[in-house]
């Protein structure tokens, strides 16, 4: 009796030991993307994750590294925003957030420009932050929609540009780069990037397979429609795209203990128990399918809060597979693990990704056919 309690013993304490041991990471999968940056104290990770994401769709297509702006999509956004705001009469949502098929909107229509050209920042300054121009518009609409004179004034998105150009800057019509005369819309041209050629892909049952429907979540203020598949085709969508030279797009929920950017890893334990130890060392992860998914999403444990941007694939050392996904809040390494790149199990992508948005070229063709792209 006392050998085989022994021996549970020691297998206890080797099993203990094992799933406490610290991460070590192989790559996969490494696509190129330019550097991680902050979006500061701004709402517009969408902004910087979708610019992220078309920079490195430029790199692919023509193999230049281009520092895009993220604030001149978010200063030809806000207008639209305001519009949708004031003539819902404020029964709308009128925040910092956003989603990438908003910045695809604003490249298709206004073009794009460089970082160099258009910063969005004083020339004093050398961070964003929003907090006051929010604040500002949001107090100026409500004013606009809770007029006692039941009039609205026909200045009001002259006024509403005026207090973006002052905190932004006014959009460029022409500009220079790497000595050539552009406008936004011959820059655009100039990258190869065509707008219509991105689709958004998302996992609900709540609505049809391999149909669109405009997913209802607050941060999708413009009604943007989404591909609906099954979980697993999605997470096949996201596979298949890295392994054939494309990055993705990813919408997804932060708020999870089990979420740290600090550790640089997202994870889903089996064990609960082992949330917080797991983001120090490899731990068995959940199952997750997809009505667990669909349980989350409607109980409102599942959330659209960051949007980021996936460049590559990673196994720790049990060989579970996790995906490189890159943030925008820096690389303070007191703050950020592994660069500012944060490792989302495979679990966790399951659970979490609200949606992703690729090039229709990445999408398998299976996926694409049943799709009709």
């Amino acid at each position: 009796m006392k050998h085989i309690f022994l021996l549970f013993f020691y297998v206890g304490m080797s099993t203990t030991l094992f799933a406490q041991e610290p991460y070590k990471f192989t790559t996969v999968i490494d696509l190129e993307a330019t550097p991680v940056i902050s979006q500061g104290r701004t709402g517009t990770c969408w902004s910087f994750s979708s610019t992220s994401f078309l920079e490195s769709e430029i790199m692919r297509l023509t193999g230049k590294q281009i520092d895009l702006s993220e604030m001149y999509t978010v200063r030809q956004t806000y207008p639209k925003k305001a519009e949708n705001f004031v003539m819902r009469q404020g029964k709308a949502q009128f925040s910092e957030g956003g989603l990438a098929h908003d910045v695809l909107r604003a490249v298709a229509e206004f073009g794009l420009v460089p970082q160099s050209v258009y910063s969005g920042l004083e020339t004093s300054d050398d961070s964003h932050n929003h907090a006051e121009l929010v604040a500002v518009l949001e107090a100026m609409l409500r004013t606009y929609i809770e007029n006692p004179a039941r009039s609205l004034s026909p200045k009001w998105r002259q006024a509403v540009s005026g207090v973006l150009d002052a905190y932004l800057g006014a959009p460029v019509d022409t500009f220079m780069f790497e000595g050539k005369q552009y406008t936004p819309q011959s820059f655009l041209k100039m990258t190869t990037i065509e707008p219509s050629e991105y689709v958004s892909i998302t996992s609900f049952s709540h609505a049809p397979f391999y149909e669109e429907f405009i997913l209802n979540i607050p941060d999708n203020w413009s009604n943007g429609n989404f591909y609906n598949v099954p979980l697993n085709e999605m997470i096949a969508s996201i596979d298949h795209a890295l392994e054939n030279g494309f990055t993705v797009e990813l919408d997804c929920d932060v708020s999870e203990r089990t979420f740290s950017s600090k550790d640089g890893v997202a994870v889903v334990p089996k064990n609960e128990a082992n949330n917080i130890k797991a983001l120090q060392g490899a731990f068995p992860q959940k199952n997750i399918t997809q009505a667990y998914r669909q349980q989350e999403f409607e109980n409102y444990a599942t959330t659209d809060d960051h949007l980021m941007h996936i460049t590559g694939v990673l196994r720790d050392q049990n060989g579970t597979k996790y995906y490189k996904v890159k943030n925008s809040w820096g690389t303070d390494a007191t703050r950020n693990a592994h660069g500012g790149y944060v490792y989302f199990s495979e679990a966790y992508m399951k659970l979490k990704a609200i949606s992703i948005t690729l090039h229709q070229d990445a999408l398998p063709k299976p996926t694409a056919k049943k799709l009709n792209l």
